[in-house]
């Protein structure tokens, strides 16, 4: 049950703490006894002009004594007041006194609501915010070199937190969802099909061509002794090894040819055939079930392949080391371009009208959209923790900030009051 309550607390201390909290009591203390001075002054003048008036002392007397009276009730009727805002006047339940513990709440609510109607108005935060001129200032001081370096800075340590608070295997986990099942979800054979279409029309893989039918001869060239014995290999045994050795070599020469003429001869017929059956094939993946069902195979065993598997493993883990080092190192180049980065958007907010005003615009509208729709959430942060305050302390707390303050208006009464008897008394001398 208890669990089921939320405890009461109490108002954050101000800042400064214990030491500052002290040096306010000491001054309450201190203008307390000042207030209660000019009552017992009053009171001392009362007193004193009352004997001095029975004692026949001359006329002026009166006018003393009634400033003195006036005095002392204006002390005492702003002591009333005063103290009643803290708490019960000489421990007496009067109604309507002890008033901030009593009305805790409601003053919470009531500050929640003058909060919310005077300061978090959509009205108010755009014509704030319109004043404020937020994206000149932010392309102003962003411009500077020094500014630039702090928020590269600081978007280091967010960076360097964000990536070691992650854990590895639920980074991992996510790559796997978010890209191994979504290249699996999506056929290959009609994307890799239309992207050779248009490699195939352009004439960009004869250069590919041109590196293989290269190659293709170069290793027919240095490989005289292999095909030798390949031939040799295959021969029936019967057949005398001179002979064999002419067949070998009429052979080489032959296939030597073929490879020196498809190398040299763009229009080659295998050339020709090479570049027929390209064209078929990626024809054939966007529209051979097939060849479509064979492409999907060969990327269900791609993806599925030990090294694959642990290629998608090992990504995030040098993905971190990376931004960890990049993040680490003011000279690296990661910083180095953001840095410049934002000393160009700031100096681009500074010169171009149009960027600072969309700025200009996104904060209002962003500003406004939570105004409007969670302004009450906001204020509700207020209410909801006054209503956690303890109700004494959060009383002793605020006669702490302000009580000193206070005083003056029990010394403006004492003065006040004296004035005010002192004319009263005049007039009514005047009159009658």
């Amino acid at each position: 049950m208890e669990q089921l309550i939320p405890a009461k607390t109490t108002p954050a201390d101000p800042p400064g703490g214990a030491a500052a909290e002290a040096e306010k009591q000491r001054g309450l203390r201190k203008m307390k006894r000042v207030a209660l001075s000019f009552l017992l002054g009053a009171t001392v003048i009362f007193l004193l002009t009352s004997w001095a008036q029975s004692a026949g002392w001359p006329g002026w007397v009166g006018y003393v004594r009634a400033a003195a009276e006036a005095g002392m009730v204006g002390a005492l009727a702003d002591w009333f007041a005063v103290t009643a805002l803290f708490r019960h006047p000489l421990r007496l339940k009067i109604p309507h006194t002890a008033i901030i513990p009593n009305k805790k709440d409601a003053l919470g609510s009531s500050l929640g609501d003058f909060v919310s109607t005077n300061f978090l108005s959509e009205e108010v935060v755009r014509d704030k915010l319109r004043r404020v001129e937020l994206s000149k200032r932010l392309g102003t001081w962003l411009s500077q070199p020094e500014n630039a370096e702090r928020v590269t800075s600081e978007l280091a340590t967010a960076v360097r937190g964000a990536v070691k608070v992650l854990r590895d295997e639920d980074v991992q986990a996510i790559m796997e969802q978010a890209v191994v099942k979504r290249v699996m979800a999506k056929p290959w054979g009609p994307p890799i099909g239309q992207i050779l279409a248009g490699v195939f029309a352009d004439g960009a893989h004869h250069k590919l061509v041109d590196l293989m039918c290269d190659r293709g001869y170069e290793w027919v060239r240095d490989n005289h002794t292999t095909m030798l014995r390949v031939v040799s290999d295959r021969a029936p045994s019967w057949s005398p090894k001179f002979v064999d050795e002419m067949l070998a070599d009429k052979v080489y020469g032959e296939v030597l040819s073929f490879a020196w003429a498809v190398k040299t001869d763009v229009n080659h017929p295998m050339r020709l055939a090479l570049d027929k059956f390209l064209g078929e094939f990626a024809q054939d993946l966007q529209t051979d079930p097939e060849v479509m069902a064979r492409a999907e195979q060969v990327k269900t065993q791609v993806l599925e392949h030990q090294e694959v598997q642990k290629l998608i493993g090992t990504a995030w883990a040098s993905t971190k080391e990376m931004l960890l080092n990049a993040a680490e190192d003011p000279s690296s180049e990661l910083r180095r371009r953001v840095r410049e980065g934002l000393r160009s958007l700031g100096g681009r907010l500074v010169s171009d009208d149009q960027l600072r005003s969309k700025m200009d615009d996104w904060v209002e509208g962003a500003a406004a959209y939570l105004v409007r729709n969670y302004a009450k959430e906001i204020t509700t942060i207020i209410t909801d923790t006054v209503e956690r305050w303890d109700a004494e302390e959060t009383s002793r707390k605020i006669e702490l900030q302000v009580g000193r303050d206070l005083q003056f208006i029990r010394i403006n009464g004492t003065v006040v009051g004296a004035l005010a008897g002192l004319v009263i008394y005049a007039v009514a001398q005047l009159l009658f």
